[in-house]
């Protein structure tokens, strides 16, 4: 423990305990020959065992220093800070505690003893009393269980409570040389993924598959700064970002083809500073990886380009597999949840625009949870979703990227998830990959597409068999 000396020539000094209920005043009394005794600068370090100290009752006068601990700060005495502040007796000086300036209650009169909290109660573990009641464990107050579901964070003076994270939701620090390899290549080469810049948790799982095929990074074309500013996103904002890097498509494409992947997601931030918001550079770096990567299945996750179907059409155009477009959330939620220059009809109108240009695309969007939303919300979305032909859709929970974003309004469980995963395929969906961890980009669904669409080209190659076997027999006939 730790006192302030104030009388350093005294051979002793005694720690008073404060009586609770039923209690009689008791001093520790303290030997400085028995003890280890350290003074430096005033204060005293005392290093005790049990047998150098010994409990009396309270003498009629004291000869020693005194300090004062009251009951809730008796199981601390190990790490109590005391300071001198008054004199407890007359013509001796003393120790006040740290707690109050005001003397000792006499022997006769003792205060309550105050209420401590539940994590207090929690980190000074059961008493023998405990042990020895035999009474039944009462429940939790809805206090005391808000208190295991929260977690005081900060700096001392400052900190701040926050809802702890549910451990569906605990992801493993990545590590592993797949990781390593991937993040290593795209700072050589100048590339950004929304893997890192969206802060998002499934980064282990895609980067660090251990064979190449099962590895996944969505690149994010056009910079790492976006010109909106939703309320969920992480990525960077400003209304002029740098000009974008001619040699991208390029570098993109070689990047890809190094890695070897049978599956790549290109996204991109939103760039309302160009005339056509970065579709044809876009559509450049997708005709550069077919170029380089034939048999390379591509999506392209773009922003709305500011409702124009004419540059929706030309990314469609442009060689990629998958068409995939976010709403984020549902029509009622999406003023407060995105930027104001996102609209949910303008998105709705870019998936029919991509579904029209060419129909066989796969056309794909993701929904966030725990935003607020309503059942009959997520209903009547996934119904407008069907009926401009979208075919995939993804659930996943929304996770507050710091403090300045949006709070979580719902960590939803797993179970609820696999509800409406079942619920979008009874509409009609091809596929739906819902659970707390999915993003828009996540491999699980992504190796679902990827059969959809090897699939769909046997069927092509067949038939494409099947009408040159007639042509060559119309010709013979």
């Amino acid at each position: 423990m730790y006192l302030m000396l104030t009388d350093p020539s005294l051979s002793s000094f005694a720690i008073r305990l404060e009586p609770g209920e039923g209690e009689s005043e008791t001093l520790l009394i303290i030997d400085s020959k028995a003890a280890n005794i350290i003074i430096s600068g005033g204060i005293v370090a005392v290093s005790l065992t049990l047998r150098h100290l010994s409990l009396t009752p309270s003498p009629s006068s004291l000869l020693v220093n005194m300090a004062t601990l009251r009951p809730p700060t008796r199981r601390f005495l190990t790490s109590a800070i005391f300071e001198s502040r008054t004199a407890l007796i007359p013509q001796k000086r003393g120790f006040a505690t740290a707690v109050s300036d005001a003397p000792p209650p006499s022997a006769t009169a003792s205060q309550p003893r105050p209420a401590s909290s539940f994590s207090d109660r929690l980190n000074a573990g059961p008493s023998f009393a405990d042990f020895v009641s035999g009474g039944k464990e009462q429940p939790l107050s809805d206090q005391d269980a808000l208190e295991l579901r929260t977690v005081e964070v900060g700096p001392e003076g400052r900190k701040k409570k926050h809802t702890r994270l549910p451990e569906w939701l605990k992801t493993p620090i990545p590590t592993n040389d797949n990781f390593k390899r991937i993040k290593n290549d795209l700072r050589g080469l100048n590339l950004h993924t929304v893997c890192e810049e969206a802060r998002c948790p499934n980064i282990n799982d895609c980067w660090g598959g251990s064979d190449k095929s099962a590895a996944t990074a969505t690149i994010m074309l056009m910079g790492d700064t976006c010109t909106r500013g939703c309320r969920f996103c992480s990525v960077k904002t400003s209304n002029k970002p740098p000009p974008l890097d001619p040699h991208e498509p390029e570098n993109t494409a070689e990047a890809l083809a190094r890695w070897g992947l049978g599956y790549v997601v290109l996204t991109s931030v939103d760039r309302d500073d160009l005339v056509d918001g970065g579709a044809r550079h876009f559509a450049e770096t997708i005709m550069k990886i077919k170029q380089k990567s034939p048999t390379t299945l591509v999506e392209a996750l773009t922003g709305d380009y500011a409702g124009d179907p004419e540059m929706v059409r030309t990314v469609a155009q442009s060689g990629l597999d998958v068409y995939a477009h976010n709403v984020e959330t549902t029509e009622e939620l999406t003023p407060m949840v995105r930027d104001r220059r996102a609209k949910f009809r303008q998105s709705i109108e870019v998936l029919r625009a991509a579904k029209e240009a060419k129909p066989e695309l796969i056309t794909k969007t993701s929904i966030m949870l725990g935003l607020g939303e309503t059942e009959e919300q997520l209903w009547a979305t996934l119904r407008e979703l069907r009926a401009v032909g979208v075919d995939v859709v993804t659930f996943g929970q929304y996770m507050r990227p710091t403090k300045r974003h949006m709070k979580v309004e719902e960590y939803v469980t797993p179970a609820t998830f696999e509800l409406w995963r079942q619920r979008a395929l009874d509409l009609g969906f091809l596929y739906c990959a819902s659970g707390p961890l999915v993003r828009s980009s996540y491999k699980a669904g992504e190796a679902f597409i990827e059969n959809v669409l090897k699939k769909r080209a046997r069927k092509n190659q067949l038939v494409g068999a099947e009408a040159m076997g007639d042509l060559g027999a119309a010709k013979h006939a």
